[in-house]
């Protein structure tokens, strides 16, 4: 099967300082930019419990935490971390180009 997916740019390094969470949109998916200690995740913005925003939520030593109900998930793989979350949010792929973030989307 091909991949069809492709990078697109979403926003600029120099808007997201260490700590902050960015709410972005690439295609159709709705997407949550974390920047952990210097370093860009993406993470699907919507929770898997019940949907709120991510990018709404607080960063805790290496989590998201979902603004509603308290659930987590790993930065770093999406995975969950903390009741009520029990399943993933989806993790894309992120790359630098210069100043430019750019995300894999469908």
């Amino acid at each position: 099967m091909t991949d069809t997916a492709t990078y697109q740019t979403v926003a600029k390094v120099s808007d997201l300082e260490p700590g902050e969470l960015m709410y972005v949109e690439a295609g159709d998916a709705f997407i949550c930019l974390i920047n952990m200690d210097g370093e860009i995740h993406a993470l699907d913005d919507t929770c898997t419990h019940e949907e709120a925003s991510l990018s709404d939520g607080t960063i805790i030593d290496g989590e998201i935490e979902c603004p509603l109900h308290g659930g987590a998930f790993d930065i770093r793989t999406g995975e969950p971390t903390a009741f009520p979350v029990v399943v993933a949010v989806e993790k894309y792929d992120v790359r630098i180009e210069g100043d430019e973030i750019q995300v894999k989307v469908p």
